[in-house]
C-alpha cells in the first residue's frame, strides 16, 4: 500500500486552497475588477503535476 509523503500532501493542499473562489468583499472592494481566481482549475482538465 502506497502512502503519501509529507512533502506530497502538503502540496496538495497549498493546491486545494489555491482552487477556492475569491472572497465577495475582494470582489466588491476592487469594483468587480477581479471576478476569477486565476489559480482555480478544473480536475478534469487540468491535472497537477506533482512530485514525491
Amino acid at each position: 500500500m502506497v502512502k503519501k509523503s509529507r512533502l506530497k500532501k502538503s502540496r496538495l493542499a497549498k493546491k486545494l486552497k489555491q482552487n477556492r473562489r475569491l472572497p465577495l468583499l475582494a470582489i466588491l472592494r476592487t469594483h468587480r475588477k477581479l471576478q476569477q481566481n486565476k489559480f482555480a482549475r478544473d480536475w478534469k482538465h487540468k491535472k497537477l503535476r506533482i512530485k514525491d
